[in-house]
């Protein structure tokens, strides 16, 4: 429905989670996101970011972990190593919720100069993440590439009102409001 709109030029489907990465002694919390390296290639432009392996090394059903420069040196890892996600979706048995856990293999380090994201972010396939976070066959959202990204507020005011409801339209200028306000006043 969103890619019908005249500004939108490409869409990425993604699920938000949240999980603990380990290795060994190492413990970090980061934000997981499940993609589909093809479109989120379109939209985010990740390739020009990865120091080691491809975006496209994420294949669903292996199990493969992409993570941020800072994160990947926080666990000690490289590319070829394992980590293992812990999800805080438990399962529910006789002796308590158990967390779920699942071994991946590091397939890909990005950088992109920005510290929440280089430290905080993972990326895993969108059917892996479907998987692990009980996720059925929903996903969280659909990212948007736009012609003018100064058109983002606009966009999401037209797709609120065609969609209706019960989807929320977020846009840049609100994630970003600091550096929304700065472009601005150069402008």
């Amino acid at each position: 429905e969103s890619a019908r709109h005249e500004q939108v030029l490409a869409t990425a489907p993604f699920i938000n989670a949240q999980g603990l990465l380990t290795r060994g002694q190492a413990v970090r919390g980061a934000a997981v996101r499940g993609i589909l390296p093809e479109h989120e290639e379109r939209v985010a432009d990740f390739g020009r970011h990865m120091k080691r392996g491809r975006l496209d090394n994420l294949k669903p059903g292996e199990y493969g972990i992409v993570l941020g420069t800072e994160l990947a040196r926080a666990l000690g890892v490289t590319a070829g190593d394992s980590v293992v996600l812990v999800a805080p979706q438990g399962q529910v048995t006789p002796a308590g919720i158990i967390p779920r856990l699942r071994q991946f293999t590091v397939v890909g380090v990005f950088g992109v100069d920005h510290y929440e994201y280089d430290s905080g972010l993972a990326l895993i396939h969108l059917d892996d993440a479907q998987r692990l976070f009980r996720f059925g066959d929903v996903v969280s959202g659909v990212r948007l590439k736009l012609k003018d990204l100064f058109e983002a507020t606009r966009v999401a005011r037209d797709l609120s009102r065609s969609l209706g409801p019960e989807v929320y339209a977020a846009d840049w200028t609100l994630h970003h409001a600091n550096f929304f306000r700065a472009v601005q006043i150069e402008k």
